[in-house]
């Protein structure tokens, strides 16, 4: 049976990336707090945005889709499911939300981790009772000949009920230890639930709610904002490498946390960088589309696309963008680097 240890996590000799982006973060979160204070309503706009993107990216990472409407539509407007597909959307929805309003009141704790997992697939599986595994699982990897090779063994059935109470007892002797970094210590517990895989289905999904109240948890809330699971679905080749690389010598005791912790952090720290462009954003939101455009590529310090445009004005139309950019690199205001789907632009 795996044997869950945190104490590595004091060590003072902890890789200087890892320190640097904790310490971005802890900067960056203490930045976002002082503007929700102060523009409180600019704050909850943001909100529905961040819902409707973290719970189609996430259902996206497992393949399960349906039009924006939709995802707008069950989200915001508590649509009923049409199928099997929307039935699984609307359980992430409502696990969600019970995330964001009510965390102080959940734990990571078996409990709530089985009772999360029966609500998520409620909908599409009424008989999902939040049990453990019942029959052994694989996870598995598609190579391009066609033919799948097993990636990783999870634990077993018949050892996964003990696995996961030693790793909730291993989170909460940690996350008690004053001398250890929670921001660090929640990718571990995060990897070590992968790694597991617990549940016959949903694992994958459960994992992005749980970093989710875990970081609600221990102070950061920028995924109530931001949507976390956008940011991981946005880099999902470096989150998968990540945790490819993390679980090689799980099974043996040996795993490789600081990857999957780079990762982690790296999102993160992605997280509260494009708080800062939304809040802007919003901010603007009374003028004008094209008003709203010049703001927020004028205030950008770091080159931005015309992706990374549509995605911060998710209600401008990419032809308006382009011209607004068009015209402005015209005039002089800002310059293109790069050609083509390529370009970025910044401000001269």
């Amino acid at each position: 049976m795996h044997v869950f240890d945190y104490s590595f996590l004091k060590d003072s000799l902890l890789p200087a990336q890892l320190v640097t982006l904790a310490a971005n973060i802890a900067s960056l979160k203490t930045m976002s707090a002082l503007r929700r204070r102060e523009n409180p309503v600019a704050f909850r706009e943001l909100e529905t945005m961040a819902k409707i993107e973290s719970v189609k990216a996430s259902n996206a990472m497992e393949g399960i889709v349906t039009t924006d409407d939709r995802i707008r539509a069950i989200v915001v407007g508590g649509a009923i499911p049409l199928n099997h597909t929307e039935a699984e959307i609307a359980g992430y929805r409502d696990v969600l939300e019970e995330i964001h309003v009510h965390h102080a009141a959940h734990d990571f704790r078996e409990s709530d981790i089985r009772a999360f997992h029966a609500r998520m697939m409620r909908l599409a599986d009424p008989a999902s009772d939040g049990s453990w595994k019942q029959d052994d699982n694989v996870i598995a990897e598609r190579m391009p000949d066609g033919r799948r090779v097993v990636r990783f063994q999870p634990t077993s059935a018949a050892e996964t009920p003990e696995t996961m109470r030693q790793l909730v007892l291993a989170y909460a002797e940690a996350r008690d230890d004053a001398s250890i970094n929670k921001l660090l210590l929640i990718p571990c517990v995060i990897l070590d639930f992968l790694c597991v895989h617990p549940f016959r289905d949903g694992n994958g999904r459960l994992s992005r709610l749980l970093t989710l109240l875990l970081l609600y948890r221990n102070g950061f809330d920028a995924g109530k904002y931001v949507s976390f699971e956008g940011a991981v679905n946005d880099r999902k080749l470096d989150y998968y490498a990540a945790l490819k690389e993390s679980s090689v010598g799980w099974d043996e005791n040996a795993p490789r946390y600081f990857p999957f912790v780079i990762d982690f952090l790296t999102t993160l720290y992605a997280c509260y960088s494009e708080l800062d462009k939304r809040f802007a954003s919003v901010e603007a939101k009374r003028t004008t589309k094209k008003s709203r455009i010049e703001h927020v590529i004028m205030e950008a310090f770091t080159p931005l696309s015309k992706a990374d445009l549509c995605r911060i004005l998710p209600d401008v139309s990419p032809t308006t963008i382009e011209a607004v950019l068009g015209k402005m690199v015209r005039n002089g205001s800002i310059r293109r680097i790069g050609e083509g789907r390529s370009s970025r632009y910044l401000k001269t």
